[in-house]
């Protein structure tokens, strides 16, 4: 026999989220955050009534520990539907308390081939970037793809599903994952744009170091939510290089050149393993600034290019990524007469590059590019 007093039973078979008390969300704010999280993840809806008292409640936010805000929002992150969730907490006054910065975003309007402003951008990168790790997660086929940009994507890249899903299950502190990580670092990627927006001198406008600027801000903001160090330096390596996957791809339209090992070498000594999210912000980024005026040799450059860090990542690190030592400081130091310093860092990093890009492939040959940097 159940004992029911407040109907729950029939709520739950009519899939309605309701508060069980008039004080409930005074009581404990967080449950604010809870009721948009089990309402995506249960497939259940907020009574109307029940809104409002959400709303009242929300400023009382600003009382509650940043631990317990921290873990209920990366719940929302790394769940079903986070774009949905994040409007709703917008309209429900919640993003104004807990990350009061990204309201900034709201009516900045973006030059071609951007169709959204930066807010409305960022919610659509985040719908796509689901859609993204959906399409490469395990045990997806490509004849269940309906749209032919995603199927194109899913035969490209479906040899990675395995790898990709074992970097974003991996955890850098117990319970939160990268793949909620990804998802805050694309919330704040073009966060940094209304303090950076410019106009040059023929009225074009441009968003200069915006990159820069947001990694700063979604780092201050992760410290303010308790977030481990580890946590805040990838947000800042994601963010601050998100801008680089797009360059490659609009040289390869422009000017049909794919990145060169250099430019690999660099990126991954740069990003490291964060390379791997920064291709999936890539992808998501480029769907969601087109929509539906994605030109297919776009969408094609793309994914050639991030097949092309993909498979140096994966498949050839020791190639052109993290190529094996040909000498050591006491090499250099011994064969070149050297004194301990910085200088023994700076010859081994020129002849491990030299290695990625295939110049040195000996140990004397790296010598001998020691000899002339010295010179």
């Amino acid at each position: 026999q159940i004992f029911d007093p407040l109907g729950g039973a029939l709520d739950l078979k009519n899939k309605q989220l309701r508060a069980c008390s008039a004080s409930s969300f005074e009581d404990d704010p967080v449950r604010i955050l809870r009721a948009v999280r089990f309402a995506a993840q249960l497939g259940m809806r907020i009574l109307p009534e029940t809104r409002p008292a959400m709303k009242k409640a929300a400023a009382r936010l600003a009382q509650v520990s940043a631990e317990r805000i921290r873990d209920e929002l990366f719940h929302i992150l790394e769940g079903p539907d986070p774009a949905p969730c994040l409007r709703a907490l917008d309209l429900l006054g919640v993003l104004a308390v807990i990350l009061p910065e990204l309201g900034a975003m709201k009516g900045v309007e973006q030059p071609a081939p951007h169709q959204q402003d930066v807010w409305e951008h960022t919610l659509s990168l985040l719908g796509y970037l689901e859609q993204v790790l959906g399409i490469l997660a395990p045990g997806c086929e490509p004849e269940s793809v309906d749209d032919m940009m995603n199927g194109m994507l899913a035969v490209q890249l479906g040899r990675y599903r395995r790898q990709v899903a074992e970097h974003l299950a991996t955890q850098l502190v117990p319970r939160r994952a990268l793949r909620g990580l990804l998802f805050l670092a694309a919330l704040y990627h073009d966060a940094g744009k209304p303090d950076a927006r410019q106009l040059d001198e023929g009225g074009r406008l441009h968003f200069w170091k915006h990159d820069r600027q947001g990694a700063s801000m979604a780092a201050d903001r992760a410290r303010q939510l308790a977030f481990s160090q580890d946590e805040i330096s990838r947000l800042e390596v994601v963010i601050a290089n998100h801008m680089r996957l797009p360059f490659h791809a609009s040289r390869l339209i422009v000017e049909g050149r794919l990145p060169t090992r250099r430019a690999i070498y660099r990126f991954f000594k740069a990003a490291g393993p964060a390379g791997v999210d920064l291709c999936m912000l890539a992808l998501a980024d480029m769907r969601a600034t087109y929509q539906h005026t994605l030109p297919q040799a776009a969408w094609e450059s793309m994914l050639k290019v991030v097949v092309i860090f993909l498979e140096n990542w994966f498949d050839k690190p020791e190639e052109s990524i993290q190529p094996p030592a040909l000498l050591n400081g006491n090499d250099l130091m011994t064969e070149l007469h050297l004194e301990p310093g910085p200088k023994i860092g700076e010859l081994l990093e020129t002849i491990r590059e030299a290695q990625a890009t295939g110049v040195v492939t000996t140990r004397q040959q790296g010598l001998e590019l020691a000899r002339k940097k010295l010179v």
